[in-house]
């Protein structure tokens, strides 16, 4: 089997993604860009050794990244000059060939690794690619004309190569490419492409970090809590619903004014945050609750929500009872939820069941709510 080793370009000075510190080396995940990076090729048992090439000035920043069969290298001024300084130091124990990506590639998988690594028992270099799908404009603020996209890609790394070849083609090289792949045709080297990833993509503004956080699942917190609230029938003309009056024969009894759907919601916010319930934020032993409206309480659960980071996605809540009809007044439940909760009425549910004339609700005792509500903090 070849040898292949990893040769890693780490050396930019790129900052237009912000945060005070070339992009390599900023957070991403659980580590860092590079950290993340590295870690997809260590994860490939065909490496077998692998090259950081950063800049003078981060050579005690590198250090961190020693470990097994890796060595750091200081870089050079240009992207090619930097490449060619870790090929030179990879011919002291040359392999048979190497994968030369950019650090700002992290979510690199190990399947476009493999692909390249394969290409190359039959080419001289090998690299991942996209194809160019949407339509292409020439012009400046006006569009001017199109361009024909066939045939066209989207070139990512790593470029693969035997490394005798692609070592020989730096040496030969003026400088000023591109990326290796302008480097080997210039010394009439074949290149194949293999299928790339759309999720390989290269850091290079804020948004790419989001979006590199969002696959990596990191800055991601998806959380779903249930809520569960019963009241009983009591004497009255009307009854609290999400929100709404409902005219009825009867009232729910309860400490304060016994909005059961509302209180499943709010239990299932808190549920979501690990924040207990609507009885230890608002004891009933406690007067001033007496007869208070529900939305005093749903407003507050959202906004320890929002306190925490989390934003609230969709509440979903299923109303058990006989009677009153819920059908007529649920888009009004709907409404009036979203407007407490700040959200789109789209991402409220408001539903209706009966138990079929079995237990509490069934008798017509009183009426149950079940809700679910997810929160996201991105």
């Amino acid at each position: 089997m070849p040898t292949t080793a990893a040769l890693i370009v780490a050396a930019g000075r790129g900052t237009r993604a912000g945060g005070g510190v070339p992009k390599q080396w900023r957070p991403l995940g659980k580590g860092r860009v590079i950290d993340q990076t590295l870690a997809a090729f260590y994860g490939v048992p065909e490496v077998g050794q692998v090259i950081i090439v950063v800049h003078p000035d981060d050579m005690e920043r590198a250090a961190s990244l020693a470990g097994p069969a890796t060595r750091i290298v200081a870089g050079a001024d240009s992207r090619s000059g930097s490449v060619r300084a870790g090929l030179e130091t990879l011919s002291s124990t040359a392999p048979d060939l190497v994968l030369i990506h950019d650090a700002a590639r992290p979510m690199v998988s190990a399947a476009v690794i493999g692909r390249v690594i394969a290409a190359l028992s039959q080419h001289a270099g090998a690299a991942p690619a996209v194809a160019v799908t949407d339509a292409l404009w020439r012009g400046a603020d006006m569009v001017e004309g199109t361009q024909d996209r066939s045939g066209l890609w989207r070139a990512q790394t790593p470029q693969g190569f035997r490394f005798a070849d692609i070592l020989s083609a730096h040496r030969a090289h003026p400088g000023g490419a591109a990326d290796d792949v302008e480097v080997a045709r210039a010394a009439g080297l074949g290149v194949a492409i293999v299928q790339g990833d759309e999720d390989n993509l290269k850091i290079t503004t804020a948004a790419d970090f989001q979006r590199a956080e969002r696959l990596l699942g990191g800055g991601m917190d998806v959380r779903c809590g249930n809520g569960f609230d019963v009241h009983r029938f009591a004497p009255g003309d009307h009854v609290w619903l999400c929100g709404v009056k409902v005219p009825h024969d009867q009232a729910l009894d309860g400490h304060s004014d016994a909005d059961v759907g509302m209180h499943a919601v709010t239990d299932a916010i808190y549920g979501a945050l690990g924040s207990g319930d609507i009885g230890q934020h608002f004891p009933p032993s406690d007067p001033q609750w007496k007869g208070a409206a529900s939305h005093i309480f749903l407003a507050h659960a959202c906004a320890m929500a929002r306190d925490m980071g989390f934003e609230i996605t969709h509440a979903d809540c299923t109303l058990i009872c006989e009677y009153p009809k819920i059908g007529p007044h649920a888009i009004g439940m709907k409404r009036e939820m979203a407007k407490i909760m700040g959200l789109d009425s789209d991402r409220i549910s408001v539903k209706a069941t009966t138990s079929e004339r079995l237990g509490f609700t069934g008798r017509g005792e009183g009426i149950a709510a079940i809700a679910t509500a997810t929160l996201v903090k991105r």
